[in-house]
Formats: C-alpha cells, sequence, structure tokens
C-alpha cells in the first residue's frame, strides 16, 4: 500500500517508517522537520512541508493517490502546551483539521491517530480503559482530545475510518541502534536519565516523593517504541479490511515507579548518575497505567519487547552512538 505518515521523521515516526518499510509499503513521509532528521528514514520518500501549508498539501495527495494516512505530527511538551496554548492548538487541531479535510476532499479513507493516555488527565481509576472519561488537565491533552472529536464527527458523516491510539510512556530504541530519540529538549524520563548518565546534564530531577505509591514516586507505564509501531501495522490491517473506527490504549498494563527507573538505570550503564529530589510538577498524576485488553483482543497484538532493561539498554546504545558521532547533530 502506499501510505502517508506524517511526522515521520521524529522518534515515533521513524519507527513506524521503519516497520512499514520492512513490510514492504510504499511510505511517502511528509515532515517539515523542525524536530525530525532526515536521517533517521531508513525506508520512504521524504517530502519537506508543513501541514499549515493546504496547496501543498493537495499536491503531494493528489500526485500520490494515498491508501491511508498515519498522522505523527504533533507538538508534545506538556508544560511547554501551558505556556503556549495558541501554538498547541493552532499545530496539533488546526493543522490536523487540514490533514483531515484533505484526506476527505481526495476520498482517502483510513486515518491512523497519534493519540495520548492525556486525554485521561489524572485518572479514577488505573489500569485506565478506552471507557474512561476524558479529562484531560493540559492543552497538549485537550487538542487531542478535540481531534479525536473532529475525527469521530468526520467518520460520522463521510466515508471515512480512523484508529486512535492512545500512547502511554513511549521508549526505547531501536535494537540496531540505528534510531532513536534524537530531540535536544527530550523530556521523558528514560532519556534525560541517559543523558544525565552521560554527562550531559547536572543532575536528574525527581519530582515529588510523597506520591502515594510503593516508594513515594509516579508510576508510569512505559511501551518500547518497536511495540507501538507494531500496534499501528495492525491498526493499518484492521481499516484496511473494512472494520469500523476505533480507540486503543497503548501500554504495557503494568508500570515501574521513578525510582525504580532510576535504579534500573544505572544498573545498566554502570553509572550512578546524581539525583536530585523537587517539588510536584502541577498535575502530575500518581499513576497512569494502560487496561490494553481491547489492542490485544480485537488486534492480537503480542508485545515482545515487555521488559524494562531491554528497553533501557536499547535506549543507552542509541544514546552513546548519538552523542559519539559528531555529524549526528540534535535539534532544538
Amino acid at each position: 500500500m502506499k501510505i502517508l505518515v506524517t511526522g515521520g521523521a521524529g522518534y515515533i515516526g521513524s519507527h513506524i517508517v521503519k516497520a512499514l518499510g520492512e513490510k514492504g509499503h510504499n511510505v511517502i513521509v511528509y515532515d517539515n522537520l523542525s524536530y525530525g532528521h532526515d536521517w533517521a528514514l531508513l525506508s520512504g520518500q521524504l517530502i519537506k512541508g508543513d501541514l499549515a501549508d493546504k496547496d501543498r498539501l493537495s499536491s503531494v495527495f493528489e500526485k500520490e493517490r494515498f491508501d491511508a494516512v498515519i498522522h505523527m505530527a504533533a507538538l508534545i511538551v506538556v508544560d511547554e502546551s501551558v505556556r503556549e496554548p495558541l501554538r498547541y492548538y493552532r499545530n496539533n487541531l488546526v493543522n490536523t483539521i487540514n490533514l483531515i479535510e484533505t484526506c476527505t476532499t481526495y476520498h482517502v479513507k483510513r486515518f491512523i491517530f497519534s493519540s495520548t493516555a492525556a486525554v485521561y488527565g489524572i485518572p479514577d481509576e488505573v489500569p485506565v480503559t478506552e471507557k474512561a472519561p476524558l479529562a484531560p488537565i493540559n492543552p497538549y491533552g485537550a487538542s487531542k482530545v478535540m481531534v479525536e472529536h473532529v475525527l469521530r464527527d468526520t467518520a460520522a458523516s463521510h466515508d471515512f475510518h480512523y484508529a486512535a491510539l492512545r500512547y502511554f510512556n513511549v521508549a526505547g530504541a531501536d535494537p540496531l541502534a540505528r534510531i532513536g530519540q534524537a530531540r535536544k529538549d527530550a523530556t521523558h524520563l528514560i532519556t534525560v536519565s541517559l543523558r544525565t548518565a552521560l554527562g550531559m546534564r547536572e543532575c536528574l530531577n525527581i519530582f515529588g516523593t510523597d506520591y502515594p505509591t510503593s516508594d513515594g514516586t509516579c508510576i508510569r507505564d512505559y511501551i518500547h517504541v518497536d511495540d507501538l509501531s507494531e500496534a499501528h501495522l495492525l491498526a493499518l490491517e484492521y481499516l484496511m479490511s473494512g472494520s469500523e473506527s476505533r480507540i486503543y490504549n497503548c501500554g504495557y498494563g503494568h508500570g515501574y515507579s521513578v525510582r525504580e527507573v532510576v535504579d534500573k538505570v544505572k544498573q545498566v550503564t554502570g553509572i550512578d548518575l546524581p539525583v536530585r529530589n523537587t517539588e510536584r510538577r502541577l498535575g502530575d498524576p500518581p499513576m497512569l497505567v494502560a487496561d490494553a485488553t481491547r489492542l490485544k483482543k480485537e488486534l492480537c497484538w503480542v508485545p515482545k519487547c515487555d521488559d524494562l532493561e531491554y528497553i533501557i539498554k536499547t535506549a543507552w546504545e542509541w544514546e552513546k552512538k548519538l552523542h559519539s558521532h559528531e555529524k549526528v547533530l540534535l535539534k532544538h
């Protein structure tokens, strides 16, 4: 199939492009490279462009005639979204509407959307099912909820079917260390911990040590990026079979505390990285763990990388490679 992947030169997008290429699909990546890297594409063709440019989008759709779209392009930093909400709504919502509208114009009927566990806010029950109330506590999460509503309403009025995949904490890297997280301002715990171990940061901050958890730190569900990529391929097969629109949580169904992750990072790297306990961050839920039963049952998803040590090892090998090669420059 011919698949358009927006944001396909970014961290998660590049792993999905890799997986699509390995399956023999014809992949076109549409990315403005604001956070992505052309060298991260192990498959497919790059078209540099912005989703705000509707004329360029239309010309690409007119020429390529896609079978499906996987939409990865988004701004994702929570605290930044609080400081710059209009930028997030413009990019994550308005630009996505541009893309969806272009899909309907050119009769592209299958759409996979990169959503997030941030749509749940601070959930009342954990693990979280897809039926949990949507109560985002920041503009990032709110922008994703709004897109899900747009997708729902578009599907009700057009021959258009979608799968919205709500990611939990994505981590890890390609096991051959060809691609991985390459944002200079990455905020995810495992990446920040490893960069602290490499001496790129003065110390690692633990935000809050008085949560109602086993060791007082937040618990999160970490999913390896390759397992997440596989979920996208299964969702694509599901939609191409003529199935109806669906929403899926993407996580392993169990979590690790911040301290457990840091201890495992120390074990894997052999480095006793400096850690500093600081105040809680506003809006951090004590525990956020996925109930991924629907993904496993309906799409027959079987995770292959559900091991914290493996997740950290793949990320560690990538970080060491990334920061030892001068030609691989971090952006933003």
